[in-house]
């Protein structure tokens, strides 16, 4: 058995170095489904890790409640909500049973300065208490901010490592005053590397306490409340109670739709998600009529073979070859073919992800398992369209194929 699909193989593989460049036009449309497979899920893969690495520089179990919700797009409505304040800031400290913590939060853009040197359109918080732990912000060097800052909102400020880089360069700079918006802050601490997220540059920051904020930005802004769930792994029962909360601080009749949103990161997961379902089935489409229009292609080759070959057939069967020897023979011959394709595309697909990945921001990683799924369907396609191309050969009368002109 073992010496028979070994003779088969050879004589697949003969057959196919005999007729080169018929069998790699053969091969086009499974190179073209293959390639298609391969990169869009080495660009995928990329994006998820990258977007899991991002939402966790935001705090992954951490809500946030807002004015605005992240997956609403009808923003003719959620700008004619109130705007969060005091008010509900101390309901839900005071009523929350299922979280530990709540800080608000207000941000706004400033030019930030030392010296000569400024960074235009930093990103600048003022933090409550509390907001360090919350969404995991720890300092580098110097210390971050303490009870005593926000009581007596005093003018000072962590900022992150990569706005330190460009103001102080080889000086240190905790101690040193810094010009935010024109106001003069201490800085007392560097926070450790965060990346992006999205299009915010989270090492180019400034956290101040919120007191000291609203005493040089002014209060003309919405609060955003962040709240951690004692459970964070099951945040939904956290939710509902924050929900409640906020209902009763804004006197939301029953029935009435809520006036605010708690968004959380699993809100831009499923977004996210949705988009890369999208992405996922154009990928099956496009990749499943190439692999049809390739398979076609293989059998009409095939079928051109068996005729071309015929008199090869009924010599085979005149010494003894059975219909099964002739049906895997044709039929590893289509396989081979199509496996060929699916390396060529394998390759292919290498070779686009990683100009994706040098010329553009998007990060691109081809998966070994993704490997495996082009040359299992490619396998598979030699196997679907190799079929009756085989059989045909495999029926042959020997006596007519020997009279074969």
């Amino acid at each position: 058995m073992v010496y028979f699909l070994f003779e088969s193989l050879r004589m697949a593989l003969s057959s196919l170095r005999s007729n080169k460049l018929r069998s790699l036009l053969t091969t086009l449309g499974i190179v073209i489904g293959i390639t298609t497979v391969i990169a869009i899920i080495a660009v995928i893969t990329g994006l998820n890790k990258a977007f899991s690495r991002e939402l966790s520089s935001i705090g992954s179990n951490v809500l946030y409640i807002q004015k605005w919700h992240w997956a609403s797009n009808d923003w003719s409505l959620t700008r004619k909500w109130k705007d969060i304040g005091d008010r509900e800031l101390h309901a839900v400290q005071a009523g929350m049973t299922k979280s530990d913590k709540a800080s608000p939060v207000l941000s706004t853009v400033r030019k930030v300065k030392y010296k000569s040197r400024k960074a235009e359109d930093t990103f600048v918080s003022g933090a409550g208490e509390g907001y360090g732990e919350i969404r995991g912000v720890f300092p580098a060097s110097g210390r971050y901010l303490t009870q005593i800052d926000h009581r007596g909102a005093r003018n000072v400020a962590v900022i992150g490592w990569e706005l330190a880089e460009r103001l102080f360069r080889q000086e240190a700079p905790v101690g040193k005053s810094i010009q935010v918006g024109g106001r003069k802050f201490q800085v007392v601490g560097v926070l450790e590397k965060r990346g992006d997220f999205f299009d915010m540059n989270l090492d180019r920051i400034v956290i101040m306490p919120i007191e000291a904020f609203m005493k040089n930005f002014g209060r003309q802004r919405s609060l955003t409340i962040v709240v951690r769930p004692k459970n964070p792994e099951q945040p939904q029962s956290a939710i509902d109670e924050l929900r409640s909360i906020m209902r009763r601080a804004r006197h939301i009749p029953f029935g009435e739709p809520d006036n605010f949103a708690i968004n959380q990161v699993d809100t831009l997961r499923e977004l996210y998600d949705k988009l890369t379902g999208g992405l996922y089935a154009a990928m099956f489409g496009v990749a499943t009529i190439s692999l049809i229009v390739g398979g076609i292609g293989i059998m009409n080759i095939m079928l051109v073979s068996v005729t071309e070959r015929t008199k090869e057939i009924g010599i085979r069967k005149a010494v003894g070859a059975r219909r099964s020897n002739i049906l895997v023979q044709f039929l590893i011959e289509a396989i081979l073919l199509s496996i060929l394709g699916g390396i060529i595309g394998v390759a292919a697909g290498f070779a686009i992800s990683w100009i994706v990945n040098a010329v553009s921001p998007v990060p691109a990683r081809v998966e070994w398992w993704s490997v495996g799924l082009g040359l299992g369907f490619s396998a598979t396609v030699g196997i679907v369209f190799g079929a009756y191309p085989a059989r045909r050969a495999a029926t042959r009368d020997p006596i007519v194929s020997l009279r074969y002109e």
